[in-house]
Formats: C-alpha cells, structure tokens, sequence
C-alpha cells in the first residue's frame, strides 16, 4: 500500500516538475492538483493559484488540522547543467526545479492526506492545501486563503528537513535604512558625509546582542547586506542607504525587535513588512509528543517559509534536504519520498 502510494506521489511529481511554476505563475500546476484530486475523487477548491480539499468526514466539532506545502518554485540557478524541467531519474534521485523544495514534501502530504481521506471517526480533521508564492513570501498564498478555510488548530508545513521536525521557525524582518547628511564638494571642506553618518548604525548592527536567547532558535542574528550612496567621486553624499536582514527569534516579538533598533540608532528605518513572524510550538502539543514517540530529532530552523504565516501552532517537516533548495540541478532521493509518506502516516496515526 505505501509503495503504491509513493508511485503515486512520484508520478505525480514528474508531472509538476514538468510545468513552470514560479511564483505568481503557478495557473498550470495548480489546474494540475485541481485535474490529480478530481482524477482520485477528492473534491477540491481552488482560489487564485491555491488548492485546498477537506477529509470526507469532516465534522465541525473537531479540531482541524492543516497539511500544507507550497507549489511554487525559484527561477533555475544559474549554475544549471540539467533541464530544470525534465523529470530525470539517474542514480536513485529525481532531478528537476521544485524536486526537493517543495515537491517532494508537497506529493507526499498529498498522498498522506489521501490515504486517511475516507477514514471515520479521526480525532482530527484534515485540511490540505497547495499554496502558491511561498518563495517570496506573497499575499497570494496561504493568506489569500485563510479566511477561506474552516477553523484550523494546529498545523503541519511540508519542507524539506529530512523528516525531521522543526519546532520553531526564525522570522524575517528586512529593514530599509537611510543615513542622512548634505551634500557638498568633496574638494572643499563642506557638506556632512552620508557615508560617515551611516558607519556607527552599520557598526551597531554588526555587533549588538539581543539579550533573551530562544532555547531552539538561538539569537536574534541581524546583517547589513546592501550599501547604496553617492552619484560622483567628487561629491559629498547626502544620503546613503543601507538594507539589515534581521533573523528573528520566538523570545521576541517583531515589533519588540524593531522599537529596540529604533532606539539604538539614527538613520531612519523602515521596516519592509511585519507578516513574515518567528514560530514556536509548545513542547506538550500533541504534534510535538507525537513526533517525540517516533524518535524524531526537534531542531529550530533558520528559514523562513508559509510556517511564518500561519498564526496557529505548527511544525515543519518533509523528506528532501533543505541544504539542496535553490541549487543548481536540484534533487530529491526516490526513496525519500516513500519515507517522507511513512513519516507523515506513522505521525498523524500517533496523533489521530
């Protein structure tokens, strides 16, 4: 049965190799979902490039959990030696765009979900959903969708973390900088240098300490990654503009972190969003103990993904290494595809 299921699932996953789907261009491989779940006798819905279905026997008096991975996929990296788009089997590994993030663990959600579909008296309802724009954090994924979906408690995000389970997510705040000063002719003792101005904020970034540490996410971890000034060798600048990529943690809320840097710095600063939030999950949830009494490891994560945009309690986890997303000629192991559908089955039978 679960070999027949990972055919399935495999199948499956050379057909979405097979489409373009980068984000904001996931029409076909969401017609695709719709065309597999009808094609199974699953009634689907879909909204914008999002497709969602409910176990046969949903029952509103029940806790609801979600399974969810992402559709869409990064441009091909340059460095590409292969087709991004053929589906190839060489060695034990299915090579293709999108194999390992996400859908190896999106096929395989898919088919765990199918297998508990027409299953009664579940402890908890099942909701699926294939999202869309989960590679650039979009409005038109899961967030499109939420306010659609019936009440969900807890969820499960479908990554690749080697069917281990992620049970906390650092968040992403990116902050636009502006150091201020005047303009002036670089020959001439004139003007207040921008660049100047803006090195003791860039040298705050660089070494300040947050003092709460999260016991599975570590420190808060702040890098100035863009520097922007200057229009001629020979004029002062009067601006210069810097961008800080800040890795949040769940010891401090978004807006704690943000009022923090406000406070230590003078450049002006711009937050870019406050959506993309630091996760965590009570050790006690059921989700957790579950994946405790299969031995799973529990680690903090350092990416972000859909897990930041789903207010509930959740984990992350899914077959695929997260060391191979975005590479060049990316790859998932065959066989950890029917080890990413035993690992999600033995989890949700601990749990349901």
């Amino acid at each position: 049965m679960r070999e027949h299921l990972a055919n399935i699932a495999t199948d499956l996953l050379h057909q979405l190799i097979s489409v373009p789907s980068f984000s904001k261009e996931e029409d076909k491989t969401a017609g695709l979902l719709m065309s597999f779940c009808k094609h199974h006798g699953i009634e689907a819905i879909r909204k914008g490039n999002n497709v969602w279905a409910m176990n046969k026997f949903f029952d509103a008096a029940k806790p609801t959990l979600l399974l969810n991975s992402h559709h869409d996929t990064v441009k091909p990296n340059p460095a590409y030696t292969r087709n991004p788009f053929s589906a190839d089997i060489e060695g034990g590994k299915l090579y293709g765009l999108g194999s390992n993030d996400a859908g190896g663990p999106l096929v395989s959600l898919i088919l765990t979900f199918f297998y508990f579909y027409m299953t009664p008296n579940l402890k908890y309802n099942l909701v699926l959903a294939a999202t869309a724009e989960e590679e650039i954090s979009g409005p038109g994924g899961i967030e499109l969708i939420w306010n659609d979906l019936p009440k969900i408690d807890c969820a499960i995000v479908g990554e690749p973390t080697l069917t281990d389970i992620a049970v906390a997510e650092k968040g992403l705040l990116v902050l636009d900088c502006i150091a201020k000063g005047k303009a002036g002719h670089a020959a001439r003792e004139e003007g207040v240098n921008a660049i100047y101005e803006s090195l003791k904020d860039i040298e705050w970034f660089r070494t300040y300490q947050f003092p709460k540490n999260s016991s599975a996410l570590g420190p808060v971890k702040m890098s100035v990654t863009v520097i922007h000034a200057g229009q001629a060798h020979n004029q002062v600048p009067a601006e210069c503009r810097f961008t800080v990529d800040v890795r949040a943690t769940d010891a401090y809320t978004l807006e704690e972190i943000l009022e923090t840097i406000k406070q230590h710095v003078s450049c002006v600063v711009n937050p870019r969003s406050l959506r993309l939030r630091p996760s965590g999950i009570d050790q006690n949830h059921p989700l957790v103990l579950a994946g405790k009494a299969l031995g799973k490891k529990l680690y903090g994560s350092p990416t972000t993904s859909d897990q930041a945009l789903i207010p509930v309690p959740s984990i992350k986890m899914g077959p695929g290494d997260s060391a191979r997303s975005h590479s060049a000629d990316e790859f998932i192991y065959v066989h950890e595809i029917e080890s990413g559908i035993d690992s999600y089955i033995a989890l949700l039978e601990k749990l349901l």
